[in-house]
Order: structure tokens, then sequence, then C-alpha cells
């Protein structure tokens, strides 16, 4: 099959106002799907306070220095905003309304002009305009409350359920099927209200839908896939590692029972008032070998487990290696971008964005002569 472009979105022009969290990750992940993201830099430095050259959130896309905060700087994000197809904000409500910024006045120059906005509660409602992070956010939904052990309190899963499966996913998804509807006949730009709220609600959707069948419980730590059931969870081995283990069919889990050395003595495992007892067998036989002893005995199988690998492990798992699932790129190891497209390659083109270090070429591409040079920070 021939190959074209830089990936799928290759000739879409996306305008990225620079923002931390899950703003950037999406903008990132419309430059890895082949998009010319311009992400809008702030004078005076990165945002988060990390080295520009390492936040990988900003590969695969071009900066210029824009101050939003002076005439001269709206000018020049507006004159983006004519040739886009996609802006993506993720100030407070109405931050971008008083830059001059905001959807109306974007809109209004360029109607087929899909504008995205990421916040943590949404553009409206009691807490809109409340500071919040991923933690609160996934905790008013329900969605915190389902993750640790029935003993303890709720884990904090890093910040990846909210503020990126609940938020950038969602962000994306959204901006493109409001970009197809603008690509069709009659179709009309539009404004993408992506709220981390929102989003972590809406992936509990199955998890709802058994809680009302009467096949979920709602408390933590008590249910087959959030670490109550014994044959889906993590075990500690002899040298302190871990082996995750999600042996719920059947077969599996006899395949699982018999390579753990524990078909003769385990509780039966269709009963929920064993399963302490269970668990405490398998528990007391993972501890009894190395991480790595485990993962030779049930290497090939299809005991469905794994061992727990750290983010530095990862990228040398024979399986990820083969994939390459992650690349290097200008010497820093990351996440390949994903998914794959057979007609349409995607790939790590460029390193992070230094900001304003593309005003030159996104002057000529973008036909902005404005920003060329000192006249791009405002």
């Amino acid at each position: 099959m021939a190959t074209t472009g830089q990936g799928p979105l290759s000739g879409v022009r996306v305008v990225e106002l620079a923002g931390i969290g899950p703003g950037p990750f999406a903008a990132m992940l419309l430059a890895d799907l082949g998009a010319d993201v311009v992400r809008l830099d702030r004078p005076g430095g990165a945002v988060l306070g990390i080295d520009p050259a390492r936040d990988l959130t900003n590969r695969n896309k071009r900066s210029v220095v824009v101050d939003l905060k002076t005439e001269e700087g709206v000018r020049h994000a507006l004159d983006l905003v004519k040739r886009a197809d996609i802006l993506i904000e993720g100030y407070r409500p109405g931050v971008a309304e008083r830059l001059g910024v905001g959807p109306d006045v974007c809109l209004a120059l360029n109607p087929r002009l899909v504008y995205g906005r990421m916040t943590g509660w949404g553009q409206d409602g009691p807490l809109a305009r409340r500071a919040g992070h991923d933690i609160a956010y996934i905790a008013l939904t329900g969605t915190l409350s389902m993750i640790g052990k029935a003993e303890e309190p709720p884990t904090v899963p890093a910040n990846l359920v909210g503020d990126y499966a609940g938020g950038s996913l969602y962000l994306v998804v959204g901006v493109l099927a409001a970009l197809q509807h603008a690509r069709t006949s009659g179709g009309t730009g539009q404004v993408v209200d992506a709220a981390i709220v929102d989003g972590a609600a809406h992936l509990a959707t199955m998890i709802h839908g058994m809680l009302a069948a009467g096949g979920w419980q709602d408390r933590r730590g008590s249910n087959l896939l959030d670490g109550g059931c014994p044959f889906y969870g993590t075990y500690a081995t002899s040298d302190g590692g871990h082996m995750a283990v999600g042996a719920l069919e059947e077969p599996f889990y006899e395949q699982f029972a018999a390579l753990l050395g524990i078909q003769d003595r385990a509780p039966d495992r269709n009963d929920p008032g064993r399963w302490e007892e269970l668990r405490t067998v398998v528990a007391e036989r993972f501890a009894q070998r190395t991480r790595a002893e485990w993962t030779e005995v049930f290497e090939g199988t299809d005991a469905c487990v794994a061992p727990v690998l750290s983010l530095r492990e990862a990228p040398h798992h024979p399986h990820l290696a083969a994939r390459s699932t992650y690349v290097e790129h200008g010497g820093l190891t990351q996440p390949a971008p994903a998914p794959r497209f057979s007609a349409t390659p995607v790939s790590v083109r460029s390193g992070p964005a230094l900001p304003g270090a593309d005003a030159e070429s996104v002057a000529a591409d973008w036909d902005v002569p404005g920003l060329r040079g000192k006249e791009a920070t405002g």
C-alpha cells in the first residue's frame, strides 16, 4: 500500500495557546498525527518551569512567542487564527475573551474554525471559574473512589485518568469530529467544550452499567476489576518486584493456577466468600521467587500474567522493542505516536519546540510576515 504525507492530519493547521497539562498533550497528539501545530508561547520562559528541550508534549510542533496582553500580540494571534482549522486553549472561562481571542472574535474572522476549550470543570456550572487539578476532577465524578484498596484511602493514579484520558483524549475526539462537520457541505465552525469532569465521568460508563445491573458494588476494592478479585491484581515477589495477574476467564485461570503451583490447594475462585483466602495463597506463592523467575515461568502462556515494569524498564521489553512502542529522538527516549496508520504513517518528526524558535518558518508558511524576528514577542 502506498504511503502519503506525514500522518492522516497532514495539511490541518492548529493554533495552540500555551498552557499546561491536557491542552498541550492534546495538541501534541494532533501534531503526532501530522497536523501543523503552532504553539503561541508567552514571553518569559516555560510555563511549567521544566527545560523546554525536554518537554516531550511539545514535540512535532513549532513555536512563536506572542504576548496576548498587548494589541500587537493579539493581532499576530488573530492573523494565525484566520488561517487555522483548529484552535486549542486551556484558560479558565472568560480569560480568552478578556484577552481578545475568545470564540466570538475568532469565529467571526474564521467561520469554519473549530475552537477547542480544555478545562477541568467546563465552561458553565457552579464550579466553572474555580481553580482545580486532576485529582479534584476525578474525585467529584466518583472515578477516584474506585481506585485503591478497600481499607485504604483512594490511590492517586498520577494525572493520567483525569487530565489525559478524561481531558486530552476527549478534546481531540471533539475537535476532530467538529472539523469533519466544518468541512462538510453547509458545515460551520463551532466551540468544543471539553471538560475533564465530563470525560472522567464518561470513562466509567461500563461501570455505571454494571452498578445498575447489580454487578458492581459501590465501594472500592470489592469488585472484579478494582483489585477486589484475587485473580485480577498485583503481587509482590521475593526481590521486591511485582507481578500483575489478569486471569479472569476460566481457561486462563486454570493455566495460571497450574503454573503458579496452587491448583491442588486453591479455594474455589467462584466463591467470593473465599477470595481473601485465595489471595493469601497466591501472595504466599509469588513471594517465594523473584520477578524475573516468575516472568520466565509465565512467558509464552495464556495465563495473563506480566511483570510490573518501571518507566525506565518498559522500553526494553522485547515485545515493546519489537513494535517500537518507544522511540529515541534527539537523545530522548519517549513513547512513539499512537495509534498506527497503514497509508499515512506517523512518527516523531521533531523534538520539543523551543519557545519562539520557529517564528521565521511559521511567518513564511502561514503568510503572517509580522511574526518575523523580534516582532513575534508583541
